[in-house]
C-alpha cells in the first residue's frame, strides 16, 4: 500500500479553502487532517503519512469545506470547556466566543461557597453546551437547561445521555420557552447562575454562508433588532434569580448597550456590566439580582 505524505496534502488543502473564501484555510485544513487521523490537531507532526482511504477520505472533506459546509458538521464535534459536543444538520453550533461565558459561570459559583447546592440555568441551550460544560466542570451543581425546538434539543440529551454515561452529573432538560412568564416555575428566587446565549442575530445581518446556510434560524435571528427574545427573557431571568444571583446574556456586537438597557429597565437587577469577547467587540451582559427583591 502505497502511503501519501501529509504535509503536501495539508497544503493543498489551505490553498483549495483560501480560495473558496474560507476565513481559517490552514487551521481548518489541520483540523480535517487530524480528523481523518484520528488524533488531536497537536499531534499531526507525529502523523506524516496517509493511507489512500485516508488521502481520499481527505479530499472529499476538504472538498465539502470549499463549499463552505461547517467545519464542525464535517468532524461531527464542537467544544467547550473540557467537553466535546456532537453536533450537525439542525442545531446551532457553539461558538469560541461562548467560552468567556462558561468562565464567567464558573467564577461566579467559585464565590458561592457551600452553603447550599448550586443552581444553574441555562436558557437557550440548543445542543447543551454551556449547561453540559457546566454540569462536567461543577459536578455538584444541578443544572437545568431550556430549549423550545425539537432538533436541537434531541442533540441536547443525546450529548446529555452521553456525558452522563461517562460519569458527569446529570443534567434536567426542558422543552420550553424561554419568554414564557411561567418556565421553570418550581425554580422561582432559588437560581444561583442564569447563562444564555439566545437567538439575537437582528433580522438584516448580513451572515457567512456556514452560518446562514447550515445553523437553523431559529436559533440566529432575534427580530428586527435582535432583541425579541432577551427582552421578555429578562423578566423571566429575575423571576428565577435569589437574591444577588447572577445571569450573564451573550447578544449581538450590535446590541451591548440595548441588553444593559434592559437590564436596567426591570429594576431589578444591579452590578449590570458590559463584557467584550476576545476581539475587543461587545458580545455579553451581566446583571445581579437585587438584594431584597
Amino acid at each position: 500500500m502505497t502511503r501519501a505524505p501529509l504535509r503536501p496534502a495539508v497544503r493543498e488543502a489551505v490553498e483549495i479553502l483560501a480560495a473558496a473564501g474560507v476565513p481559517s484555510p490552514q487551521a481548518d485544513a489541520e483540523h480535517l487532517a487530524a480528523h481523518v487521523l484520528g488524533v488531536d490537531r497537536g499531534r499531526l507532526a507525529l502523523m506524516p503519512m496517509l493511507t489512500p482511504d485516508q488521502l481520499e477520505e481527505y479530499h472529499k472533506l476538504v472538498a465539502r469545506r470549499a463549499e463552505r459546509v461547517p467545519l464542525q458538521h464535517l468532524t461531527g464535534t464542537a467544544a467547550m470547556g473540557e467537553i466535546d459536543l456532537a453536533v450537525g444538520p439542525g442545531v446551532f453550533i457553539p461558538r469560541p466566543e461562548t467560552e468567556l461565558i462558561f468562565a464567567w459561570a464558573l467564577a461566579q459559583l467559585e464565590q458561592l461557597g457551600h452553603a447550599h447546592q448550586p443552581i444553574v440555568v441555562d436558557l437557550c441551550t440548543g445542543s447543551g453546551a454551556l449547561a453540559l460544560a457546566i454540569a462536567h466542570a461543577r459536578p455538584d451543581a444541578q443544572v437545568h437547561a431550556v430549549e423550545l425546538d425539537a432538533e436541537a434539543l434531541a442533540w441536547a440529551r443525546r450529548n446529555a445521555l452521553q456525558l452522563a454515561d461517562e460519569g458527569d452529573t446529570p443534567i434536567d432538560l426542558h422543552a420550553g420557552d424561554v419568554t414564557d412568564p411561567t418556565i421553570l416555575e418550581h425554580l422561582d428566587g432559588k437560581v444561583d447562575v442564569v447563562v444564555s446565549n439566545p437567538p439575537y442575530i437582528p433580522e438584516d445581518a448580513e451572515l457567512d454562508p456556514e452560518v446562514v446556510d447550515h445553523d437553523p434560524h431559529r436559533a440566529l435571528f432575534g427580530g428586527p433588532d435582535g432583541l425579541d427574545v432577551i427582552r421578555p427573557m429578562t423578566a423571566v431571568i429575575a423571576r428565577l434569580l435569589r437574591e444577588n444571583g447572577a445571569a450573564a446574556v451573550e447578544h449581538d456586537d450590535t446590541n451591548g448597550s440595548g441588553v444593559a438597557a434592559l437590564f436596567a429597565a426591570h429594576g431589578g437587577f444591579t452590578d449590570i456590566v458590559e463584557h467584550p469577547d476576545l476581539a475587543g467587540k461587545p458580545r455579553f451582559v451581566v446583571a445581579r439580582r437585587t438584594a431584597g427583591r
